[in-house]
């Protein structure tokens, strides 16, 4: 049985670990945004490394302890439904970046939830 694949939209929000939205960490927020609009995941990556537009290196190594690390929260989704929620996530954050792309998508069957 072949698995079943689609072409879908890759959406991946660049921000800092210690960006915020409502008392609580964007990331979280922007978590709670996907699956309250019924989003199939997300996934939230939290960077060793990084540096933005002001080329300001942030690190997690024990020398430089930094709280201001890097987070890539990657959604894939139809692109009809990122481009109907882009507006809500964009007035969510001050700073930041948004990339989109395509994606084929491949699945091997439902996973369970535990």
């Amino acid at each position: 049985m072949m698995p079943e694949q689609q072409e879908m939209t890759l959406m991946r929000i660049f921000i800092c670990e210690t960006d915020r939205y409502e008392n609580k960490p964007l990331y979280e927020a922007l978590v709670d945004l996907l699956i309250e609009e019924g989003f199939s995941g997300a996934t939230v990556l939290k960077g060793a490394m990084g540096f933005g537009a002001s080329s300001v290196k942030h690190t997690d190594r024990l020398l430089r302890l930094s709280q201001n690390l890097p987070v890539v929260v990657e959604v894939v989704e139809q692109e009809d439904r990122i481009e109907e929620i882009l507006p809500r996530i964009e007035g969510m954050f001050q700073g930041g970046l948004i990339t989109l792309e395509k994606a084929r998508v491949i699945r091997f069957g439902e996973r369970t939830e535990s």
